[in-house]
């Protein structure tokens, strides 16, 4: 009942597809939008379309209470010190970007050393690299095993007295194992070495508090977690926020401005260069009420049995290889199951399923290093968000089957 309360605010799910039921269970690219984030975006669109932090009119300083009560939702969300920790940005990517190119202008030189893990996304590793590229420093990567878990063992030797920062995913998009990353904090934090975590899929699955993590950066997207594209989160200790130099020039992150000298704002403002993409991020704030209000048991349980089923489906048919695979209890795994069939070509099963109103993922999820670690030119995902049943999870399997029988 729970359930299917929280479906009926999300319009997305009653539609059908080839004239199917349709089945979402592509959560971890991207959730759908719950009413209340498209009717604060309706709000903002129709009514208060206006400049933030400008105009002394009416609609600019509606516009703009929206947005910063955004910043105060998010920062109760995360649990940070101050609303000055949080940075808005463009999603995940733009957040990591922002973080790599400022980090490394203020404390990463010539020979210096940066630490990102094997499971990480794209987005966390290509900023790093460039940042090394420019600043003549050092990319270094710590393995993970063949069930998916990061290869603790190795860190030690990698914490040399050159490495500048360690980026590390809170939650794989690829293994869906949640990474014992406030272990990877305190012995980084033991060498003096910050840590920023990625947590676009962490946000979503993992309660998260930045002071008891003690990160030093904590970066999330919010069209993953309920809230409109185009949104995201840098959280940064002001500390270190306030020896960085700005990432982009332009209105809004001065102080004052001539010819012969510009001051910044002061935080976070210094990082909010131009006009923001306002209206999507005030929908930060009912995203993050919705998520708050998923605390109930007898849901958590109820996910948790679906997760279980699925683990057991997928590792129990030798037909198929799970990646990123438990070694203790499921309780270290989010729903989310990437896998390949062998023989079969992981795009042509994810196009037999969306025929079937199933939507999945396929390919190499913005994760080529790890495809080659574990050997596949792609794989195929399925990600499941608490508005999904078990009844899509039977379903599921039964079209898995059926499309694969009729691929072998």
């Amino acid at each position: 009942m729970v359930v299917d309360e929280i479906r009926k605010q999300f319009p997305a799910l009653s539609r059908r597809v080839y004239g199917k039921d349709l089945v979402y269970f592509d959560n971890a690219a991207t959730s759908q939008r719950v009413r209340s984030v498209i009717d604060m975006w309706n709000r903002i669109s129709c009514e208060s379309n206006a400049n933030i932090h400008r105009a002394v009119h009416r609609m600019a300083d509606e516009a703009t209470q929206a947005y910063e009560e955004a910043r105060d939702a998010v920062k109760d969300f995360l649990n940070a010190s101050s609303r000055e920790e949080i940075v808005f940005t463009s999603g995940t990517t733009a957040a990591i970007n922002l973080a790599a190119f400022c980090f490394g202008e203020a404390f990463v030189n010539e020979g210096d050393e940066v630490i990102v893990t094997e499971a990480e996304h794209h987005s966390n590793i290509v900023p790093w690299q460039m940042m090394c590229r420019r600043k003549g420093a050092v990319l270094k990567v710590l393995p993970v095993d063949e069930s998916g878990h990061l290869m603790m063992e190795k860190l030690d030797d990698l914490l040399g007295e050159r490495v500048r920062i360690m980026a590390v995913t809170h939650i794989s998009n690829v293994l869906g194992i949640v990474n014992p990353v406030k272990e990877i904090i305190e012995k980084c934090h033991s060498r003096g070495v910050p840590v920023l975590v990625d947590g676009a899929q962490g946000a979503v699955h993992c309660r998260v508090d930045v002071r008891d993590l003690d990160c030093d950066f904590y970066v999330f997207s919010g069209h993953k977690l309920y809230a409109a594209t185009g949104t995201g989160v840098l959280y940064g200790k002001k500390s270190l926020l306030d020896q960085m130099p700005p990432y982009m020039g332009g209105g809004e992150m001065v102080g004052t401005v001539s010819f012969s000298e510009t001051t910044y704002a002061p935080l976070p403002m210094k990082f909010e260069a131009g006009t923001q993409n306002f209206a999507s991020a005030a929908t930060l704030k009912p995203a993050v009420e919705f998520i708050n209000s998923l605390n109930d048991n007898e849901l958590i349980k109820y996910n948790d049995s679906i997760r279980d089923y699925l683990l057991y489906e997928l590792t129990r048919d030798e037909r198929i290889r799970l990646f990123g695979v438990p070694r203790g209890t499921s309780e270290e795994k989010i729903p989310l199951f990437s896998f390949v069939v062998e023989g079969v070509h992981h795009e042509d099963l994810a196009l037999i399923l969306d025929k079937m109103g199933v939507a999945v993922r396929s390919g190499q999820m913005c994760a080529e290093p790890l495809m080659d670690r574990f050997g596949v030119t792609g794989m195929l995902r399925a990600s499941l968000a608490p508005y999904n049943t078990m009844e899509e999870a039977e379903y599921f399997v039964k079209c898995l089957n059926k499309a694969t029988d009729m691929l072998i």
